[in-house]
């Protein structure tokens, strides 16, 4: 059992350089618009040392277009987006050029992930190896803090008015087991101890 007192998820790959199981990880930090996916995602990469894909960048224009109109994406314009996305994530494991054929420990994907069906596409991913293993980092705030942050953020494609509709989309993932929760009201400090104690947690049950 690794030595957790350092409580950072680093130690834990770094007390197990060899990886003896081969496992590797697909963290999805899920969230409505505005609760820190990006920012999380980018903690998260930082700390693992492995890729981040950001999951506004695999949407198809057509799909950003509308909502910059302020409408909704019905779950058809979303089932190739998330496909692509899993694609992608799989890809950023496996041996190429770009990682000098030494595949990474995982990958961060920020994605909204709003229903437990748009979870299940991304689930797919580890049906096909044995030694991939995905979670879900859900974030979780109040919605008058994600308005004001949807608000202020520029040439972002997002409106306001998107909020209140992936509120009333969201199903949080309670009671899935791949699924933890991280209730990011807190200061920035606070939300990145508070993920990367959980992610430490994580990895250390395969160890």
């Amino acid at each position: 059992m690794p030595d957790l007192s350092n409580g950072t998820a680093t130690s834990v790959l770094q007390e197990n350089p060899t990886n003896p199981a081969h496992v590797q990880h697909i963290w999805v930090v899920t969230g409505p618009a505005g609760c820190g996916k990006s920012t999380v995602g980018n903690v998260l990469r930082n700390e693992l040392g492995v890729p981040f894909l950001e999951g506004d960048d695999y949407h198809p224009a057509a799909n950003k277009e509308k909502m910059g109109e302020g409408t909704p994406l019905t779950d058809a314009d979303r089932w190739d987006w998330l496909i692509s996305l899993r694609q992608a994530a799989i890809d950023a494991l496996s041996p190429s050029e770009s990682n000098k054929f030494h595949p990474p420990a995982g990958v961060v994907v920020a994605c909204s992930a709003l229903k437990r069906k748009y979870r299940d596409v991304m689930r797919v991913a580890a049906y096909g190896s044995s030694s991939v293993r995905i979670h879900f980092v859900y974030l979780k705030l109040d919605e008058d803090v994600l308005l004001q942050r949807v608000t202020q953020r520029q040439s972002h494609y997002m409106k306001s008015s998107m909020v209140q509709s992936q509120l009333a989309a969201l199903e949080e993932p309670k009671g899935e087991w791949d699924a933890m929760t991280i209730n990011v009201q807190g200061s920035m400090e606070d939300v990145q101890r508070n993920v990367i104690e959980a992610v430490t947690e994580k990895l250390a049950e395969y160890v």
